[in-house]
């Protein structure tokens, strides 16, 4: 006997509820997350994630800011929605701020403030990015911007990158060789993540004036501009002589607090910041007015943010300035390290015969860790490599960390 018409048969559990979109299959988990994940107890020291210090965030400041915006007449706007591009105050401030520190003439209507600066990079991909579209990097290069790239089917192409950042003679010859022309050249040129190098003043030249004659537009990244200890201040990519089609962008993640999830786009052509604009509306309709609001009451105070910004330098200089010393008097002969002049990170380099992602299954069981080098590389990785971060551990647990690093790998060779 058949059933009846409205009743239909079940359904087997083989036949799969959720159906992927292609793209997905590029989509990894970070490789950091997961490490921060295996690392999280307390006794383990780790040096992996790319974090701020907590103990220096101006708790109190933020709280009264926090206070401020909401018992001020503009208290009632400050929970209600507002415009894709952004607090008009914060983009006015953006505007002078880029003037004074990277001497980037751009205007409050080229500002688009977004969600962090990551966000800033899934915009700029979902609107320039087709799946199969070439993307120039550095090498190795930020794992972050790396997904977000995967995650849109671009293809990144690392180019050949030293102690002083990006060669420009390996960006002229694979332009000249590629028979398609990449849409964009993406680069962390103050500080670099993983790396810590700088771009030269020389270097950031010929770049731009060789990105131009090619047609590729360029984005730069600067979360870690503003924590300079040594070495001279350089202006935005987009001021050298020739430079055309840069993009910037900047964060208060790094200067102020990670957690309020602001960040500044600065885009001075009208369409794609049309897109941009379009993009983030789908998105998320607009950054958090609240925490808009905040950042632009905390740095409105005159001196805060240049005091804050000083303090974070102090403090982590002498961070750095101790793993370095510890790092000469712990790692064997055979390791090199690069000496930043500012950010966040620093990057090693193991005897070849040493694969960091094997080290650091047996550096965890001595609670100490770090990222290795593999992820962070465009194409065949460089596996006797990893990052160390410097900022947010206190003196005694680098002291600590170096000693039970240098150990572990003069275990291992």
């Amino acid at each position: 006997m058949n059933p009846p018409d409205d009743v239909l048969p079940p359904v087997t559990s083989s036949q799969p509820v959720y159906r992927y979109a292609a793209r997905t299959a590029g989509m990894k988990p970070s490789a950091i997350r997961e490490i921060l994940k295996v690392t999280a107890a307390p006794d383990v020291i780790s040096f992996a994630g790319g974090l701020p210090a907590p103990e220096l965030f101006p708790v109190e400041a933020v709280a009264r800011s926090a206070q401020a915006v909401l018992l001020s007449a503009d208290g009632p706007a400050s929970l209600q929605y507002g415009v894709t591009e952004g607090h008009l105050p914060l983009r006015q401030w953006v505007a002078a701020h880029l003037a004074e520190t990277v001497s980037l003439s751009v205007t409050p209507d080229d500002i688009v403030i977004t969600h962090g600066s990551q966000q800033a990079l899934d915009l700029i991909a979902k609107v320039l990015l087709d799946p199969g579209d070439l993307v120039v990097t550095e090498n190795p290069a930020y794992l972050g911007a790396l997904q977000v790239f995967q995650a849109y089917e671009a293809h990144a192409v690392g180019l050949a990158s030293d102690a002083h950042g990006l060669q420009p003679t390996a960006l002229r010859a694979f332009l000249e060789s590629s028979p398609v022309r990449p849409k964009l050249l993406y680069l962390i040129p103050n500080y670099q993540n993983p790396t810590g190098v700088s771009l030269t003043a020389a270097r950031r030249a010929e770049i731009v004036r060789i990105a131009a004659h090619f047609g590729v537009p360029v984005l730069e990244d600067d979360p870690y501009g503003a924590l300079r200890f040594s070495g001279e201040a350089q202006p935005a990519l987009g001021t050298f002589p020739g430079a055309r089609d840069c993009l910037y962008l900047g964060t208060s993640s790094k200067i102020l607090a990670p957690g309020l999830r602001v960040a500044w786009l600065a885009v001075t052509d009208a369409g794609l910041r049309e897109k941009i604009t379009s993009a983030k509306q789908a998105a998320d309709l607009q950054t958090s007015s609240f925490t808009q609001r905040l950042v632009h009451h905390y740095v409105s105070q005159p001196g805060a943010l240049s005091a804050h910004v000083e303090t974070l330098r102090s403090v982590y200089a002498r961070r750095r300035d101790l793993m370095l010393a510890a790092l000469e008097r712990e790692l064997p002969a055979g390791c090199t390290w690069t000496k930043p002049d500012g950010g966040l990170f620093l990057w090693v380099t193991l005897p070849a015969s040493i694969d960091t992602t094997a080290l650091l299954q047996i550096a965890a069981r001595e609670k100490i860790a770090f990222v290795p080098g593999a992820p962070f590389w465009v194409g065949e990785p460089v596996r006797n490599t990893l990052r160390l971060n410097f900022s947010n551990s206190t003196e005694e647990r680098i002291e600590t960390g170096m000693a039970r690093l240098g150990a572990v790998i003069r275990a291992a060779l």
